[in-house]
């Protein structure tokens, strides 16, 4: 499941929440898909919506959800279902009820507690949202696993789901959607059996995004981006093109966390990282894991040490990487890997950026 893309085309047939989840999916177009629909029979009905709305059975997480939103209301007929600390249901069985063969995954990013419920259509359609709610231990696993969501091990350059301003960060696309803030992960899918492609995105486009930003108001934790993340350079960086490594930066053991930025200017394609420590000593055992690496060789003038790099997989292309520390931070620029997959020579040198060019934006990371 984890290369499955996102945001599905078509339609995808809804279900009724009490009848637990699914471990099917569907399959979509860009990032790792989001956790499986329910697998019971929708059951839209007029006026459901009438009374106001259900109530989420959750008292931790209640003040984050809204009762009604644009048009749609808590199922009244539906269940909170409540998985790990302080739920009904064990973390155990989230995997295999939901998340199925990703549920390894979110554990890596520090999952501990996940709220499924769902919203109705008011005016009587088979229309639902099927929301996600996870904690994650810490605020950076929750932001690791929202980029995962959005970027996984794809190319945003070939598209991702469009920014959002709401929470910390947020994405929506058609039928799906996400939002992060602090140690919370919102993850959003609309389906509706009756509607056309085109009416499922111009639903969607209206009703996600107004819930994204209610929730994301309403989620505790800071709206700031990890430190990482944040010095990432904004400049032809490519939008939503970030990916936050909670361990291993760039696939280096014991690198540890860090974040990586997809850029574009023109032809040429790179990447950017960085690494943000408690102090210096910190920063110099990240650093160490770079220049430790087999044929890691000294680089002059960059920060207060610096080496270059080869890095990738015998099945993929090799990666020239710049990394240089200065103070509580590491940083790097290298080659992007997936302008570079069955390129020629003179293809390489056109989409790559030379030697003065990565040393010009590695010290311009530096500042």
């Amino acid at each position: 499941m984890l290369r499955r893309h996102l945001f599905a085309a078509a339609p995808i047939v809804v279900a009724a929440l009490s009848g637990g989840c699914s471990r099917d999916s569907a399959p979509a177009a860009q990032g790792s898909a989001p956790p499986p629909l329910p697998s019971a029979a929708p059951s839209g009905q007029a006026a459901v919506c009438a009374s106001g709305g259900g109530s989420v059975g959750d008292a931790a997480t209640a003040a984050f959800f809204p009762r009604v939103v644009g048009g749609y209301c808590l199922d009244p007929n539906g269940e909170t279902r409540v998985f790990g600390k302080g739920g009904k249901y064990t973390m155990d069985q989230v995997c295999t009820d939901c998340f199925d063969g990703e549920c390894e995954v979110y554990r890596r990013y520090g999952l501990e507690r996940v709220v499924h419920l769902r919203y109705v259509d008011g005016a009587g359609s088979p229309g639902s949202v099927e929301v996600y709610l996870s904690a994650f231990a810490t605020p950076e696993g929750a932001y690791g696993m929202f980029t995962k969501r959005v970027v996984a091990d794809g190319d945003p350059a070939e598209g991702t789901p469009r920014a959002l301003a709401a929470g910390g960060a947020a994405a929506v696309g058609t039928g799906r959607g996400y939002v992060w803030k602090g140690g919370y992960l919102a993850e959003l899918q609309y389906a509706n059996e009756d509607d056309t492609p085109a009416k499922m995105k111009a639903t969607s486009d209206r009703l996600l995004p107004a819930l994204a930003q209610d929730l994301g108001a309403k989620l505790p934790g800071a709206a700031a981006l990890p430190p990482a993340a944040a010095r990432l350079p904004e400049g032809d960086r490519i939008p939503m093109g970030i990916a936050y490594a909670t361990r291993d930066l760039l696939g280096v053991d014991g690198a540890g966390p860090g974040a990586v930025g997809y850029y574009k200017a023109g032809d040429k394609r790179w990447r950017s990282a960085v690494a943000v420590r408690d102090d210096a000593d910190q920063a110099k055992d990240v650093w160490k894991s770079f220049s430790k690496l087999r044929g890691a060789s000294e680089e002059k003038g960059l920060g207060e040490a610096a080496v270059r790099v080869v890095l990738g997989d015998k099945e993929g292309p090799r990666l020239e990487w710049l990394v240089a520390r200065a103070g509580k931070q590491v940083v790097a620029v290298g080659d992007e890997e997936h302008a570079l997959r069955g390129a020629s020579p003179a293809e390489r040198e056109k989409v790559c950026l030379s030697r003065d060019e990565k040393v010009a934006r590695l010290k311009a990371l530096l500042k």
